[in-house]
């Protein structure tokens, strides 16, 4: 009996043990992670997941790899570009792992690899434009980068869906500069508008006077409006010429008839 109890003993240990060490072999992969799994340093044909996986310890190794989009924030780079303007541009990056195994076995660290991509292709295509080129044609200039990045980044199983230029700081001189030029650019459309203004105008008052003198009545018509346009002030002496007509109906009644 008293042998019985130590082997009764050992085996609830061990069993005790093997629990433990069953349970720590067992992983949950969420729906948007995929496990990399390694067995004696060897990388596993297909990732596992997601769901409930099991990992034999200590021979084999999980690495874990999540699937979502990522936000890359590119700090503020300093770019000189093609017409020698310095400034600094700042960038998003949205990318995300289509191939786990590539991710985890081609590169160290996908995201920082990824990161320093952005940078200095951020810099090097920015460095290749003007700075009216880089403010007009900025969805034009994201695109460029976007596949430059992505065809960087494939080989690693990461795809980069988008790239945004977030903001782009100017120096304080050259903003003066392109505040000035904005100002003149307003004037010069202001003074073009005023002398077509004036053209139209002109145009109009010629016509108008070709029209009025063929007709004499519409002449005495147009005194007759601008004598009560002027009398509603009331403020002033108005004097009104006579209508040559007029005089001549009047000579034409006071001559004597033969």
């Amino acid at each position: 009996m008293e042998a019985v109890l130590p082997f009764f003993s050992c085996s609830a240990i061990i069993i005790f043990f093997l629990v433990i060490w069953v349970f720590s072999c067992i992983r949950i992969v969420n729906e948007y992670e995929r496990a990399v799994i390694f067995t004696l340093g060897k990388v596993a044909e297909k990732p596992k997941g997601p769901g409930l996986i099991f990992v034999f310890r200590p021979f084999q190794r999980a690495v874990v790899v999540s699937l979502r989009t990522v936000v890359l924030d590119v700090p503020s780079q300093d770019v000189i570009t093609k017409d020698n303007v310095s400034l600094k541009v700042s960038a998003v990056v949205y990318f995300r792992v289509l191939d786990a195994k590539q991710a985890i076995v081609r590169v160290e660290n996908y995201y920082y690899a990824t990161s320093q991509i952005a940078q200095t292709t951020l810099r090097s295509i920015l460095g290749e434009v003007s700075l009216d080129e880089l403010l007009a044609a900025r969805e034009k200039l994201s695109l460029r980068l976007r596949e430059i990045i992505d065809q960087a980044t494939e080989p690693w199983g990461i795809e980069v869906t988008s790239v945004e230029l977030k903001s782009v700081d100017l120096p304080e001189q050259i903003q003066r500069a392109m505040g000035k030029q904005a100002e003149a650019e307003r004037e010069k459309r202001a003074k073009i508008i005023a002398a077509e203004g004036e053209l139209m105008a002109s145009q109009q008052l010629l016509e108008a006077s070709n029209r009025i003198s063929q007709n004499p009545v519409a002449i005495q018509m147009r005194y007759l409006q601008t004598l009560t346009e002027i009398a509603v002030e009331k403020n002033s002496t108005i004097v009104f010429p006579l209508p040559i007509e007029l005089l001549k109906m009047l000579d034409r009644i006071g001559m004597p008839k033969e």
